[in-house]
């Protein structure tokens, strides 16, 4: 079992069919697809890469950056996608941990690999490799890529995802969302993370589907192309944004079909914000670089929000306490922890850390707090290091922080505990207010007094421009941590 093989027995009978179309109209069809990356793969085996060797790539999203993701599947190897933020230390860490027999990217950060070449000599050489490649096989436990972790705390993981982690997801999401082969995709997402390179390529390739590729987002580019979408995945950000356009309204978009937002939280206040503008409900689902995405708000059906929707078909959600991993009841805060085909081998060369993620029965441990409704959907309050314990109470930070955004002029806000002189931890709210509002450390706290207790309100309310954030939106919190331990110190 080769993923891309898959792939290919779900391309279009037209091998003329686009795949991808770039903002300037440039297409890119299913037939060049096959051809451009079996010339990509037939180069690096050339170039002596063997089933299981690692290829690492640190480039900006490219369309020659995408199709070497699938060359690489092709060949056999393991895809390593890196962000191209990174400092060429950074880079040194995850050369040395992955050892790859390929590095592509700048040549002088390739310390730790056995060969570099930049993704310009790769793809001309490529032109000139011998025509035709057949897919190597694969066994659906065989590693497809590793993934890093996106190391909001501490130091990355690699986490080790198989043909079958990204087969399956890939078919659970092709038909939990209805995507067919006339959709057509809105792709502003980076493609060195779980969601742009495998939620959305993948399940544009499995549905024969088709997508406008964006190097990167811009709101201009995104309100221009829409029209020709008949859906969109993007982060909490990319609709805020998209909220700010008066253009943005009900006719732009009466077209289209699904708009997905995942990799951070999205508010409830910007949720209904957006229904109300277009008519369209945003579904909002829950993943994670270890698992690909575990649930989701129904297609048809209720969605909910502040909730990621119950299981996907297939994925096993439970809540149990943290230390003894026990099952608890429904409402009931604890640890998310999940089972299913869609959930990684564990972390590369780091078995003590995978024997920590997985229960005795296969669960994996995701680190997330949360709670499953009547319904079944599962709600999210936060990271456990995030947890907040003020005077011996818990305090779930993604319960405060939407307290908070639903008071106007509130904009985005982040719930911290700092250390406190009496109470162990103070919690601290970071809020950035809307242009133009009056909002302040006052009437923050007034608003609160009428819908939280009063040890879950803020004992300092921090007003600033814009909070800390990875490259998928996810705000880091450790930084803020960090920039703000001294709000209770003395004066």
């Amino acid at each position: 079992m080769n993923l891309y093989s898959l792939f290919r027995s779900r391309f279009p009978a037209d091998p003329a069919a686009p795949f991808l179309i770039e903002p300037d109209g440039t297409e890119l069809s299913y037939g060049a697809l096959d051809e451009r990356t079996g010339a990509l793969a037939r180069r690096l085996a050339e170039l002596g890469i063997a089933p299981g060797d690692r290829v690492a790539i640190q480039a900006e999203k490219s369309v020659p950056a995408l199709l070497l993701y699938l060359a690489t599947l092709r060949a056999g190897a393991v895809h390593l996608p890196l962000n191209p933020a990174y400092t060429a230390a950074e880079i040194r860490y995850f050369l040395d941990d992955s050892e790859p027999a390929l590095f592509v990217g700048d040549p002088a950060r390739a310390i730790g690999a056995r060969r570099a070449e930049t993704l310009a000599d790769l793809t001309s050489g490529a032109l000139r490799a011998r025509s035709g490649f057949e897919d190597l096989a694969r066994a659906p436990d065989d590693l497809a890529a590793i993934l890093y972790t996106s190391g909001t705390t501490g130091r990355s993981k690699g986490a080790m995802l198989t043909h079958a982690n990204l087969a399956s997801n890939a078919e659970t999401l092709r038909q939990a969302w209805r995507f067919t082969a006339r959709d057509r995709l809105l792709h502003a997402l980076p493609i060195f993370h779980t969601h742009g390179l495998f939620v959305a390529t993948n399940t544009i390739l499995l549905a024969g589907a088709s997508m406008l590729f964006l190097p990167a987002f811009d709101l201009g580019e995104i309100l221009r192309l829409l029209p020709r979408a008949t859906a969109m995945m993007g982060v909490p950000t990319y609709f805020t944004r998209l909220l700010s356009r008066p253009g943005f309204d009900r006719a732009l978009v009466a077209h289209m079909r699904l708009f997905v937002s995942g990799s951070a939280p999205l508010s409830a206040e910007t949720h209904r914000e957006f229904e109300a503008r277009t008519g369209h409900s945003i579904l909002e689902r829950y993943g994670m670089t270890e698992t690909n995405m575990n649930t989701s708000n129904p297609y048809e059906g209720m969605r909910v929000p502040g909730s990621v929707g119950p299981p996907l078909p297939g994925v096993e959600i439970r809540i149990a306490d943290p230390g003894s991993g026990a099952g608890l009841p429904a409402g009931e805060v604890g640890m998310i922890e999940i089972r299913g085909p869609n959930v990684c081998k564990g972390y590369w060369r780091q078995p003590d850390k995978s024997a920590e993620a997985f229960r005795d029965d296969g669960y994996f441990v995701s680190g997330d707090l949360g709670f499953l409704d009547e319904a079944g959907y599962l709600r999210i309050v936060g990271r456990e290091k995030d947890l907040v314990i003020t005077g011996g109470l818990n305090v779930y930070p993604a319960e405060v922080e939407a307290a908070i955004e639903a008071i106007p002029g509130v904009a985005e806000c982040a719930v911290i505990g700092v250390p406190h002189p009496d109470f162990g931890e103070g919690v601290v709210a970071v809020v950035i207010a809307r242009p133009g509002s009056e909002v302040d450390e006052a009437t923050i706290n007034a608003a609160l007094a009428e819908t939280l207790a009063p040890y879950k309100r803020p004992k300092r309310v921090l007003l600033v421009d814009a909070l800390p954030r990875n490259a998928m939106g996810k705000v880091r919190k450790n930084l803020l941590r960090e920039r703000h331990a001294d709000a209770f110190a003395a004066p």
